[in-house]
């Protein structure tokens, strides 16, 4: 397998009129020869060390995953999945305890993707998304959940337990979109819950047609500086994390 992908995690206009930091965070890691895996977390804007959480998850899913896949090509059971899910929530609990804090306060998302050559595994907690490509036509492999009340959403560090959500499914894209929920606004239409082709197709086209294998890191440049731009911020002032992935 040849993949290659372009990603960028831009502070909202919002965050920088408050002082805030950026709470996204997000990893993509190559594992083995033929598998690929990208998390995206958003940080609760209402938590104190929100951005610590989502750089959490990313770091301790990717090593998990790295871990399990090393040697061997069967994917992970959703037993094994939950179970790597509690041993986060109690690894965040711990570190909360140190700090005389409380888990609540490391809230975040997650929205995170493992492709082999025959299969597509996702978890998803929370408002975050991720969309495949299949023959032209995007589909939405994970679509964002609101909380019970306006503009809230579900967190890994929920308690008694976080809402979270497995699947599997045969492969059948060679494409893959994984965005926190600041680029929710722009590439899903919530009305009809569908993913904007629109939105997605001229965005996956130069990586695409890259020579290079890995990150790109000028088409990372580049769609950093969209998503910081005017015609992006002045329809959202949220974070804005975007992870392209192409494969062959």
């Amino acid at each position: 397998m040849i993949w290659k992908w372009a990603t960028a995690s831009v502070i909202g206009t919002s965050h920088l009129r408050s002082g805030d930091r950026l709470q996204d965070a997000y990893s993509v890691s190559l594992i083995g020869d033929d598998h690929i895996f990208a998390v995206v977390s958003d940080g609760a804007g209402s938590a104190q060390f929100g951005a610590y959480g989502a750089w959490l998850i990313c770091r301790f899913l990717t090593t998990r995953f790295r871990e399990r896949l090393r040697g061997q090509s069967e994917l992970p059971s959703d037993d094994e999945l939950a179970d790597w899910v509690d041993e986060l929530r109690d690894q965040i609990a711990d570190i909360a305890n140190r700090r005389g804090s409380t888990r609540r306060q490391f809230a975040a998302t997650l929205a995170a993707i493992l492709v082999s050559p025959v299969e597509v595994l996702t978890l998803h907690v929370g408002d975050s998304a991720i969309v495949g490509r299949r023959d032209a036509e995007w589909d939405v492999l994970c679509w964002p959940e609101n909380g019970e009340y306006a503009s809230s959403t579900y967190f890994v560090t929920d308690d008694p337990a976080p809402r979270l959500n497995l699947a599997r499914q045969h492969r059948k894209h060679d494409a893959f979109a994984i965005f926190s929920d600041g680029v929710g606004d722009l590439a899903l239409s919530h009305l009809e819950q569908v993913a904007h082709p629109r939105f997605f197709e001229p965005m996956m086209r130069p990586v695409d047609a890259a020579i290079d294998e890995g990150r790109l890191i000028e088409l990372s440049a580049k769609l950093a500086n969209y998503l910081a731009g005017p015609s992006v911020c002045e329809r959202t002032d949220d974070d804005k994390t975007l992870i392209l992935i192409s494969g062959d």
